[in-house]
């Protein structure tokens, strides 16, 4: 291969990389949330090349390694353990990146991150906060906490696409309320089983 031609592949690994991280909930949940402190936007655009930097520099990495880096990537830089599933299937689609750049796949790298632009969504977290069903007196109002609940909520950014990012189900208006007699002195609270 030319030296022009793996230069415009390791450029296009390289975007490759960038969007499948910017695609990863887990990721774009800690930045908004600014799990990484106040520069989290700056260490997730570091993560891209810290990502490339170490497919290049370990060329044959098995997927448990590629998962184990991410992870404590994620866990040192955003003080965030990835526990939904997805660091297996992020770490997958970064090896496959990998393996068509090794071959000097340019087209393949293309396609595969205009069908992750395509199917990206934007990933939210927003408060919702449950009261409790009290018959407390005026005056002790101010005795009653309210609890407050970040919802994940997955919108379309946008992007033209004939798949919709999954919306979540408003939730049973009793499962989001908190009843007096559910939570014992030592301040912990019962949770029943749905009837």
């Amino acid at each position: 291969m030319m030296a022009g031609a793996a230069e415009d592949v390791r450029v296009l690994f390289g975007a490759a990389v960038r969007a499948a991280l910017e695609a990863w909930p887990a990721l774009q949940i800690a930045v908004e949330n600014g799990f990484g402190g106040v520069h989290s936007q700056e260490k997730a655009e570091w993560l891209g090349g810290a990502v490339e930097d170490y497919f290049i520099a370990n060329a044959d990495l098995e997927l448990e390694e590629i998962e184990d880096f991410l992870g404590e990537l994620m866990t040192t830089e955003f003080d965030t353990v990835v526990e939904d599933g997805s660091l297996p299937q992020v770490s997958q689609q970064l090896q496959t990146m990998f393996h068509h750049f090794q071959k000097g796949d340019g087209a393949a790298l293309q396609e595969m991150t205009s069908q992750i632009n395509q199917k990206k969504c934007k990933v939210t977290a927003t408060p919702l906060t449950t009261a409790k069903e009290t018959d407390v007196a005026e005056d002790d109002v101010d005795s009653v906490e309210e609890m407050e609940v970040k919802e994940v909520t997955a919108t379309n950014d946008g992007a033209i696409t004939d798949e919709v990012c999954p919306q979540p189900q408003p939730s049973d208006p009793d499962t989001q309320t908190i009843k007096e007699e559910d939570i014992v002195e030592d301040g912990w609270t019962i949770v029943r089983r749905k009837k």
